[in-house]
């Protein structure tokens, strides 16, 4: 009897610690995901002038990872329905193989993330006051507690519209596909820019859109040294916008953007660089009047004067320079470069390559 008293002693003393362990974390466990719903949600409405929810938050323990599900934010008072942020699945984690070069830094993963700027909501200011650049990162800060190294975006959209505007505005991006490394700058420390970024998306008008370079992020004003194109777009969908501000519309043609920017110590250096391509106005009807038909007339008579005759291209290239709080397009150059791709060498469809980091350095100093 006292023997078999004996074992059951032992037996208790080697298990029940174990069990409870084991008991703890399964308990945990699933007590996790509630605690990271509330907590999220309350992170999202502590931002000043919105207010938001999670459907539902999901543990990976072995990952070192949690998973949000459904993340939407709106503006408080907004004119329309259409939430600010409209994220389909969002995977937190830790970067495990920055574990092994001595820091303890994350990654994010969203997938099909909805960007909406509505004009008419965020000119609306309730009655809590408006987010500003501290409240964002403080939010950022409490979702994702670890400095971030890597940052992915799969199919995202972005959409900026605006609605009270005649004819309404609306501009978007799709397909955002997009890659940032080394955030943190865990490896390659000895650069200048260690980050990598490289972006590709479909804008309105069909067009192939790619954003590519290097930064550094962990200067308060970042450094960087970016390229972007903006490929093959219809025209047409920039009718809004050229009926808005000029008073024509386009009936057929190809619309191409391409600029280079570098930032050094806060100081830009660069040039954005539109091509209207092979494009052709709207035939004149009587609607309008004959003051519409006068300036369209005026504006088709202009475009081929500027237009290389051999690339059918009317191009410029507008010069960007100056700090970043007084950044100056300069309007002799722009002007100048019209005539010179129409009369003296057509500019290329592509970027130039002939701004790098270097460039504003040397500016900066001058």
């Amino acid at each position: 009897m006292e023997e078999a008293a004996k074992k059951i002693r032992i037996f208790y003393k080697r298990y029940t610690i174990p069990i409870i362990i084991v008991a703890l974390i399964i308990i945990a466990r699933l007590l996790l995901p509630i605690y990271l719903e509330k907590y999220v949600n309350r992170t999202l409405n502590d931002i000043p002038g919105y207010e938001g929810y999670v459907k539902d938050i999901d543990v990976a323990l072995l990952r070192g990872a949690y998973v949000i599900e459904g993340l939407v934010l709106k503006k408080i008072g907004a004119r329309t329905n259409t939430p600010m942020l409209d994220f389909e699945k969002s995977d937190i984690s830790i970067e495990w193989k920055s574990l092994f070069k001595g820091k303890i830094v994350s990654e994010i993963e969203l997938h099909n993330p909805k960007f909406n700027y509505i004009f008419e909501d965020q000119e609306h200011e309730p009655m809590e006051g408006e987010a500003d650049v501290d409240d964002w990162t403080k939010a950022l800060t409490d979702l994702v507690p670890i400095d971030i190294n890597h940052f992915t975006v799969h199919n995202g959209t972005a959409n900026f519209v605006q609605l009270s505007s005649d004819p309404e505005i609306s501009m978007f991006l799709e397909s955002i596909n997009l890659e940032a490394t080394n955030l943190s700058n865990v490896v390659n420390k000895e650069k200048t820019l260690p980050s990598y970024l490289h972006a590709t998306a479909v804008s309105i008008g069909g067009g192939d859109v790619i954003l590519e370079g290097n930064l550094n992020l962990l200067k308060k004003i970042p450094d960087l040294d970016m390229e972007f194109s903006l490929k093959q777009a219809d025209v047409r969908a920039l009718n809004d916008l050229s009926l808005r501000f000029a008073g024509v519309d386009f009936e057929s043609g190809t619309f191409e953007l391409y600029s280079e920017v570098a930032i050094a110590n806060g100081y830009l250096k660069g040039y954005l660089k539109p091509m209207f391509i092979n494009t052709k106005l709207l035939g004149k009807d009587d609607e309008g009047g004959f003051f519409k038909k006068l300036w369209e007339g005026f504006v088709g008579v202009f475009k081929f004067l500027l237009k290389n005759q051999g690339t059918d291209t009317l191009a410029t290239q507008v010069p960007l320079e100056g700090d970043l709080n007084n950044v100056d397009a300069k309007t002799l150059p722009t002007v100048f470069n019209i005539f010179k791709n129409a009369w003296i060498s057509a500019f290329s469809g592509d970027v130039d390559e002939k701004i790098d980091f270097e460039d504003a350095v040397r500016a900066k100093k001058e």
